[in-house]
């Protein structure tokens, strides 16, 4: 049994690996337009970290969160400048991620939600569109149930609020990944070239990914309570369960038929040929769904 996870969690890290690669080559082909340009970079003090994030564009603020393993230039080199067209977009690169060093301290998605808002303040922000990735969506939500003043709307992008929110085999895989299997992918690259610490990239694999190893469940009660609107989207071969997405989404008042009882704030989408990690190249699907529901505002039910 030990065997079969290894080669479930293998297989699947593999090929979406493969893709993200050539995700990331093909975006480094393209006209500079989708290019980072312009962004300024920084460090603040937060926590006891030194986190790294990048600012770019004018406007309403919206906070980037990226996936586990990845930094800004692999999660977001191509939505970050086109949400950027108007709007001051704050990229974050998380505890240990990118040019932010690891601590010594347990990384959980309560504590990326805490930095996150720290940066906040430290920014001088007092509230924020989030949108997160994976790791990032689960953070994002941390931040909407520890720190609700500061999120306006939350996007999450293939998380979970449970850990069987997972695909069972999915979750079944989590113990037995190390950081061998990422050998030559652009996650190790990335870390080795942009951390402070590129040795301790064995050790923080196996810090990271801890978090997903132990049950949770951050409550539906709580998500139900929430005031902030979600926008769920996950995609129709993702790691995500699809249950999991309707039942949030039925906890934030959806699953109601619209022209009686009206189009609620919060929204679901399940895009289509979507992984788990290509669901972020489909800039096609979100760039114009993610536009439409920061700018959005609730639609009345229909009268005849």
């Amino acid at each position: 049994m030990k065997t079969l996870k290894f080669n479930t969690a293998a297989l699947y890290l593999v090929g979406s690996l493969l893709f993200l690669h050539s995700f990331t080559f093909a975006q480094q082909k393209r006209p500079a337009q989708t290019a980072r340009t312009g962004a300024k970079s920084g460090y603040a003090a937060v926590n006891g970290l030194k986190m790294y994030y990048e600012i770019q564009g004018t406007g309403a603020p919206v906070v980037l969160l990226h996936g586990s393993f990845m930094t800004i230039s692999l999660n977001w080199q191509e939505l970050m400048p086109k949400l950027a067209a108007n709007r001051q977009v704050i990229a974050v690169e998380l505890q240990g991620h990118g040019h932010t060093a690891d601590m010594d301290r347990p990384i959980t998605y309560e504590n990326l939600a805490d930095d996150v808002s720290a940066l906040l303040r430290h920014l001088k922000i007092a509230k924020a569109d989030i949108i997160g990735y994976s790791l990032g969506a689960s953070a994002a939500l941390q931040m909407v149930l520890r720190h609700p003043e500061q999120v306006r709307k939350l996007v999450m992008i293939s998380g979970v609020f449970r850990n069987n929110g997972w695909l069972p085999e999915v979750e079944a895989s989590f113990p037995s990944i190390t950081a061998d299997m990422f050998k030559g992918t652009p996650l190790e690259t990335e870390y080795k070239k942009k951390n402070p610490d590129p040795g301790h990239w064995p050790q923080f694999v196996k810090r990271a990914i801890e978090m997903d190893t132990k049950p949770y469940d951050w409550g539906a009660d709580k998500i139900r309570q929430t005031k902030a609107p979600f926008f769920i989207i996950v995609g129709d071969a993702d790691g995500v369960q699809h249950e999991h997405a309707v039942e949030m989404y039925r906890l934030k008042g959806g699953g109601k038929m619209g022209d009686i009882a009206g189009i609620p704030e919060s929204r679901l989408a399940i895009l289509p040929a979507s992984s788990h990690v290509g669901i972020i190249a489909q800039t096609r699907y979100l760039l114009p769904m993610i536009n439409d529901f920061l700018d959005g505002t609730p639609q009345p039910r229909a009268s005849f």
